[in-house]
């Protein structure tokens, strides 16, 4: 059934299965019925005048009857005012006396009779459609004088005249309701052509271009300066586009990272691994100086080799959950003071104002990473010297963490898009994943990680982690 009805769709012209095509058959249909339900009460009232035109003609008749010497007519005067009048008999009735004023040799038998004195429009709708049915019926009317007198007249009637009449006035108004139907249907279809059709038109072709090749920039829609829905749906379409487009450069980026990653993991770990025997054999020599300094530079090896062995967790489908154990927060701020790389000469002074009795129960590298992602940021817009500070408090529902500095504070655009990689970086060349990275971190935590404030005066990052106090 469903290939039948496919198959009869596609025999169909184009421009049959277009909207065009149906909007204008549509407002065709339309304009004919309005028409038709102009023509039930527009034919009654024709059927109505005609038959008390017959009336006000037979009354004149009778007038010129009147006017002769001795109301008395010859016949062949009296057929004639007869036929002008278009009827067969005239009767008078004043006073209960009825006076035949005019008639034919042989009076016809009639089939109907109808009284036009407050005739309603329901029955005369239903007497002009028994004309049109009927047709050749021989009709009794009765009405009243045009002068308003007392009394009635009445008329023998042929319907054939009536029925040729009216006839003739449907087939003119059939006439001209296809001329209205026609021009107006036209009329619409050339608005909503221009209005609705060929924009949805371009709003199917973009989206159809987009989904084949969204890389490719001619397949964006243009901007709309329309008020309207239409316009809105162009302007909303393109926002979209543009907010695709961004994404998939954003995950080329990650798959280019990925590729490039995935390159130098072996070498990179090899290196790292020779760096590390190096080390050890460090840790033997008697000197002070490179007994205080080799157990950091083993540290820094050894979890630069765990980064490598996770190659790069950001973006990764099977990113390690957090592997809770009990650390104090203060002894964790101090380690990423000592690897963050703040400059030798002082010109950054870093204050851990955190509890030294706060424990926390984290994952400690994750934690690790997050400060040491923060750390770095604060320093590189300090390039000219300032203040970090970090400070902890227990709240409601865990410990609240706030970072902060008296840097410059981050650009306009970099606020927009914080923490999303590729987009959110402040600095030229920056790649914006320090602080994605650090929000997935917290957030695998079950945390939250937000900006506060960010102007001259420095930048403020808070860090919600779920917990108690230990």
């Amino acid at each position: 059934m469903q290939k039948r009805e496919k198959s009869q769709r596609k025999s169909l012209p184009r421009w049959l299965r277009g909207l065009s095509a149906r909007l204008l058959v549509l407002t065709m249909f339309f304009v004919m019925i309005s028409e038709v339900l102009i023509y039930v009460p527009s034919i009654a009232r024709f059927r109505l005048t005609f038959l008390e035109n017959r009336i006000a003609d037979a009354h004149l008749a009778s007038l010129a009857l009147k006017a002769t010497p001795d109301n008395v007519l010859s016949k062949p005067l009296e057929l004639e005012l007869l036929s002008n009048a278009m009827v067969r008999g005239i009767v008078l009735k004043r006073r209960e006396a009825r006076i035949m004023v005019l008639m034919e040799d042989m009076p016809p038998q009639v089939d109907a009779s109808y009284d036009l004195r407050g005739a309603s429009a329901l029955p005369l709708i239903a007497d002009a459609f028994a004309t049109l049915a009927e047709g050749d019926r021989t009709l009794r009317i009765v009405g009243g004088f045009p002068d308003q007198s007392e009394g009635s007249l009445e008329v023998i009637v042929d319907e054939r005249q009536l029925y040729a009449a009216m006839i003739d006035y449907s087939t003119n108004i059939m006439k001209l309701s296809l001329v209205i139907s026609l021009l107006t249907a036209g009329l619409v279809f050339l608005s909503l052509r221009l209005l609705m059709v060929l924009p949805m038109r371009r709003l199917t072709a973009s989206m159809v271009a987009f989904r084949k090749a969204p890389e490719n920039a001619q397949s964006m829609i243009a901007d709309s300066s329309r008020g309207d829905e239409i316009g809105t749906a162009q302007r909303e379409l393109r926002h979209m586009q543009d907010g695709l487009r961004a994404s998939l450069t954003q995950q080329a980026h990650l798959a280019a990272l990925g590729v490039a990653v995935s390159k130098i993991n072996h070498d990179l770990r090899n290196i790292l691994a020779t760096a590390q025997l190096v080390s050890d054999g460090l840790g033997e020599v008697e000197d002070p100086t490179v007994r205080r300094v080799a157990p950091r530079l083993m540290q820094s090896i050894d979890r630069a080799i765990e980064l490598c062995s996770q190659t790069l967790s950001f973006g990764r489908a099977d990113e390690a959950a957090p592997n809770p154990t009990s650390f104090a927060l203060r002894d964790l701020v101090e380690d990423v003071a000592a690897f963050a790389g703040l400059p030798s000469d002082g010109r950054i002074v870093w204050r851990n104002e955190v509890g030294g009795n706060l424990i926390l129960e984290a994952d400690r590298e994750q934690i690790f990473r997050v400060f040491m992602n923060l750390a770095r940021n604060a320093i590189q817009a300090m390039s000219q010297g300032g203040e970090i500070a970090v400070t902890a408090n227990w709240g409601g529902a865990g410990v609240i963490i706030e970072f902060s500095d008296n840097g410059p504070g981050l650009p306009e655009k970099a606020r927009e898009h914080l923490f999303e990689p590729f987009t959110g970086s402040a600095r030229t060349g920056g790649t914006g994943l320090g602080l994605a990275i650090a929000k997935e971190l917290v957030e695998a935590h079950g945390g939250e990680l937000m900006l506060l404030r960010s102007d001259s005066h420095g930048t403020v990052f808070r860090i919600d982690l779920p917990g108690g106090p230990q």
